[in-house]
């Protein structure tokens, strides 16, 4: 077989890809996945995302090396391993990050990717439901929608946050990220909104786009510095398929790098140890791993608003009849859709940390049930300066790699953590939350000292499934890729996807690693959007006197009123 591009990886980065790159008719692409179709219910269910999270045929399912500074603990990283990847089984929140992450990727030396020329492609991926403006799209193939959940511990949530004195937000993606409310979501009529289905599907009929799936890539063919094609398992037969101009590498922070040092592309000591011929000496590979660490502050609930209500039987099956019939009713939700930016102390530039509450508590990645009504506020820093990396534990392409994130190496990370907890605290403490609120059960309202919320951290903190970097581009000893994502000294190879990632923004990452691959797109195309000028955001000039003072007062612009006056209602219904 012969192609003119090869796609390694249907995911949320290939799905984009093989859209682009088939719209002119002109170019054959071959894009290969090693997991099923993802036309399942599991995975058009949003409240159903944790059953392909855990489902070794839809899931990678990896799990890291033990932790040194979590308490030697392996953490659990799941990754879609199926059309769609982890559009397919992510929590459906769609987050940009903020004008500042991007201005750090062009301070990195990466001028093509600075906020003015990455906003253009944020506004192409989207049909946003509340209309085009200077940060939103109204045109683009994905639904993205405010999210509309009426469970009043939302409104609770949203409405303590303003108590506690932070701004509320109707649109973090917008002019500010700073602040709280209702996140943007990936869920469209109550089905879930993948890159499968508004990217790839709409592309299946083009002649020139060949899809394989359950088909396994084990190596990259290199002709000397030349990626030439790949070797690939389909129905158990190893088959070689060429590139007459490229070969994309989008398997994700964990696939990529390992596929590259398979192929003999990453550091040269690494491979030789692992009986590996060298192709390219590139030292960066599978370094600069970074994710999101959350801690729980966990709070019993008072009243039954929580989803402990859908753990039995009867709520549970009539839930599921419903969405089944009408997708509406709570399995149309993902229950994610509430959080906020925040600074967490005097000392901190930008909004450093983010919060997801979530109506329940989470035992074990939603494997166990809770035994009682609960709700949670998830923390994390959104930069944190501890690195991991990828390695090989073997040549044998179906070995898993070894997965070591390092978090909280660095002594600032875990700082930052206890601040989160601190802020989650005083949100959580506040009136509109009072009738709803029993005790914190985690860390413990007992746990105040730094020693002991260090120890809650490290024995409770999970992932954010944020995995990025691996690949990264740069202009420095350590880039993989160039500014154009092209491997570096190597012909005819790209990677693209969340390894690229030069440092994490402050966002979940399906919504970066979409616009990473619009605007790969166009840059294997030769050409670009226009930069987007004189879109600033901003932040809330006054918030450490706001956050710290009793007597609170915002300023919101008129074009807000209507939905402010929704997040702020104080009335039951």
């Amino acid at each position: 077989m012969k192609f003119d591009y090869i796609i390694i990886g249907a995911g949320s980065a290939g799905c984009v890809l093989a859209n682009r790159l088939t719209e002119s008719g002109k170019d054959s692409i071959g894009i290969f996945e090693a997991g099923k179709s993802s036309d399942i219910w599991k995975v058009k269910m949003p409240l159903a995302l944790l059953y392909t999270m855990h489902d070794p045929k839809y899931n990678w399912k990896y799990y890291s090396e033990p932790e040194p500074h979590l308490n030697n603990r392996r953490l659990f990283c799941p990754r879609g391993k199926m059309i769609g990847g982890c559009s397919a089984h992510n929590g459906m929140v769609f987050v940009r990050g903020n004008r500042n992450d991007y201005e750090r990727w062009e301070n990195f030396g990466l001028k093509s990717w600075s906020y003015e020329k990455v906003l253009p492609y944020f506004k192409k991926i989207e049909t946003w439901s509340g209309g085009e403006n200077q940060y939103r799209g109204s045109l683009g193939p994905l639904p993205v929608n405010q999210s509309k959940n009426d469970n009043p511990l939302f409104k609770a949530f949203i409405n303590s946050a303003s108590e506690a004195g932070h701004t509320v937000n109707p649109d973090m993606n917008g002019e500010e990220q700073e602040g709280f409310g209702m996140f943007d979501t990936t869920i469209h009529e109550g089905q879930r909104a993948s890159a499968t289905k508004y990217y790839l599907n709409p592309a299946k009929k083009r002649k020139n786009l060949n899809i394989f799936s359950n088909s396994f890539v084990e190596k990259i063919i290199f002709e000397g510095k030349k990626a030439i094609g790949i070797e690939v398992k389909i129905k158990n037969k190893v088959e070689k398929v060429y590139a007459e101009k490229e070969v994309i590498l989008s398997g994700g922070s964990i696939n990529s790098p390992q596929l590259l040092m398979l192929s003999g592309v990453g550091n040269s000591d690494h491979l030789k140890e692992k009986g590996i011929d060298v192709v390219s000496d590139i030292k960066g590979v599978g370094r600069n791993l970074q994710d999101h660490l959350e801690t729980y502050i966990m709070q019993e609930c008072k009243t039954p608003d929580t989803l402990y209500t859908y753990t039995k039987l009867v709520p549970k099956v009539l839930a599921g009849i419903q969405w089944f019939l009408s997708k509406s009713g709570p399995c149309s939700k993902s229950f994610l859709e509430a959080g906020g930016f925040a600074k967490s102390s005097p000392e901190r530039e930008i909004a450093n940390i983010q919060f997801h509450f979530f109506p329940s508590f989470v035992i074990d990645h939603g494997l166990v049930n809770p035994s009682s009504h609960g709700y949670q506020l998830h923390a994390s820093p959104n930069h944190p300066k501890s690195r991991g990396q990828i390695t090989l534990n073997s040549s044998n392409p179906y070995d898993y790699p070894k997965i070591l994130f390092n978090y909280l190496e660095d002594e600032d990370d875990l700082k930052q953590t206890r601040e989160c907890i601190h802020v989650a605290r005083k949100i959580l403490s506040q009136p509109s939350l009072a009738k709803h609120a029993g005790k914190e059960v985690g860390p413990g309202s007992n746990k105040q000292s730094d020693d002991e919320l260090n120890e809650y951290i490290r024995s409770n903190a999970e992932t954010a499934y944020h995995p990025c970097g691996t690949c990264k581009m740069g202009v420095d000893d350590m880039a993989v890729v160039d500014e154009n994502l092209k491997v570096k000294g190597i012909d005819n190879l790209r990677v693209i996807d969340a390894s690229v990632i030069p440092e994490i923004p402050s966002a979940n990452l399906n919504a970066p690693t979409l616009m990473v691959a619009e605007r790969a797109s166009d840059l294997i195309k030769g050409r670009a959007l226009p930069e987007e000028k004189n879109a600033p955001i901003l932040g809330d000039q006054n918030w450490d006197k706001n956050q710290r003072s009793d007597n609170i007062s915002h300023d919101f612009s008129s074009n807000r009123e209507e939905l402010k006056k929704y997040l702020l209602n104080t009335h039951d219904k």
